[in-house]
């Protein structure tokens, strides 16, 4: 079984956590893909995505992988009047991790984070265990606090 620097923050925070591991799919990084393969429902299975504000900088949004991310929410729960998604290629820079692999948790620096409100609806999600083809299931409360989210409407209706 890989461990992760996602697992040892985790580890060493006493945050109990499954780790899951799947084929990915060079042609298809989608969430909703890792969750068929996994066999989890996509409401289980958050992405995790990576914003710049005009005010505050970047922020970290994890929301459902079925879902699409609302930029206009997203700035108003940031401290921001717009948001917009940082390119794919400044992803690994900014953060450490690339596409597919992204996880909220041990980024390069300690980004604004916020967690859709659906997350605290269920007693477990599935996020990025910082590699691809590896997710972590633990309690989004937990998942909060370890990486000091805020939970907050993001998702378009």
């Amino acid at each position: 079984m890989l461990t992760t620097n996602v697992m040892r923050i985790l580890e060493s925070s006493g945050i109990r956590f499954t780790s899951l591991e799947y084929e990915w799919d060079e042609e298809d990084l989608s969430g909703v893909h890792a969750a068929q393969v996994m066999g989890l429902s996509p409401e289980t299975v958050f992405k995790t995505l990576v914003a710049r504000g005009d005010k505050t900088g970047l922020s970290v949004f994890v929301i459902p992988v079925a879902e699409e991310l609302d930029l206009k929410k997203c700035a108003r729960a940031s401290g921001n009047r717009a948001v917009e998604m940082i390119h794919v290629k400044e992803l690994k820079p900014l953060t450490g991790y690339e596409r597919g692999g992204c996880s909220p948790i041990g980024m390069k620096k300690n980004l604004p984070t916020f967690i859709d409100e659906t997350a605290l609806l269920l007693d477990e999600i599935a996020v990025s265990g910082g590699k691809r083809g590896v997710q972590i299931k633990l309690s989004p409360e937990e998942l909060m606090r370890v990486c000091g989210a805020r939970s907050a409407d993001l998702i378009v209706y």
